[in-house]
């Protein structure tokens, strides 16, 4: 770990899983390259690791987790379904493929990447069947990404299994507030994906400002923003001194006004697409 850097804290989640607040992502990281990218993260002290099967890289982080030498149980590792493996069958036969990929036992959180609302196969169908995967022992945690309230409500409609997690899209410029209030009414916890907006929020001049009172980055503000929050964060990058910088967010605090500042940055604005526009 980090000399002298304060570990992230764990979020629990509602079946008791615990979760580290913050994460690495790796969505983009080439599979030639992830190995080596996540090993340097989990030497740093990452201990929270985000794929998917749709990145292809599992197989670079499963690597990465046997060689670091850590017990399994210190290392959470998500991945998500692929979009076109939403039928029953499909999803299972997906999940032993992640499982295989990754060889490291079980897995740690699964979730269902999009909604695929407009598909013949129905959410709820691939629910049952993530459901199934939990009830194997092979999953500790399940959950969605990218799902709306109008999913969430109908997911729970059909199912007595409340998502554990829902990863959505939300850093200063898409707060997400809607979506993050009924997560929480319902005990979802909420992971914001691009977090920083794809560095966008790194040229904000409100941002900017915070940081230089602070003497930090404006990337370590806009992270510390989210985990003041309550958002779970995986921020991605394959730069070992980044890495480090995002891992030190636990050691400062953002005032209610300053908070309130980065939240008021909305615009409802995103950088990919909405959970409508993929199918």
């Amino acid at each position: 770990m980090t000399e002298a850097a304060t570990p992230p804290p764990n979020v629990t989640l509602n079946n008791g899983v615990e979760i580290p607040q913050l994460g690495f992502g790796t969505f983009q990281i080439e599979p030639d390259r992830t190995g080596d990218v996540v090993g340097e993260a989990l030497r740093i002290g990452y201990r929270h690791i985000d794929t998917a099967q749709l990145y292809g890289n599992e197989r670079g982080v499963g690597e990465a987790v046997r060689a670091s030498g850590l017990p399994r149980e210190d290392v959470f590792v998500t991945s998500k379904l692929a979009n076109d493996a939403h039928a029953y069958d499909d999803a299972m036969r997906a999940f032993d493929r992640t499982l295989a990929d990754l060889d490291i036992g079980h897995l740690d959180l699964f979730l269902i990447h999009w909604p695929m609302a407009d598909s013949p196969v129905t959410y709820t169908e691939t629910w049952r069947a993530v459901e199934a995967m939990h009830r194997s022992g092979r999953v500790r945690a399940i959950g969605v990404s990218n799902f709306e309230p109008d999913h969430l409500e109908r997911l729970m409609d059909s199912s007595d299994t409340v998502p554990a997690v829902n990863q959505i899209e939300v850093n200063p410029y898409l707060t997400q507030q809607t979506v993050r209030e009924f997560n929480e009414k319902h005990g979802i916890a909420t992971e914001a994906w691009s977090p920083i907006a794809q560095g966008r929020s790194l040229d904000d001049p409100a941002i900017a400002g915070i940081a230089e009172e602070h003497g930090r980055s404006p990337a370590q503000v806009t992270l510390r923003w989210h985990v003041q929050r309550g958002d779970i964060v995986f921020p991605k990058t394959t730069t070992p001194s980044r890495m480090r910088d995002n891992f030190e967010i636990f050691d400062f605090q953002l005032s209610p006004d300053e908070m309130a500042l980065i939240a008021a940055l909305n615009r409802d604005e995103r950088t990919g697409p909405a959970p409508s526009d993929v199918n």
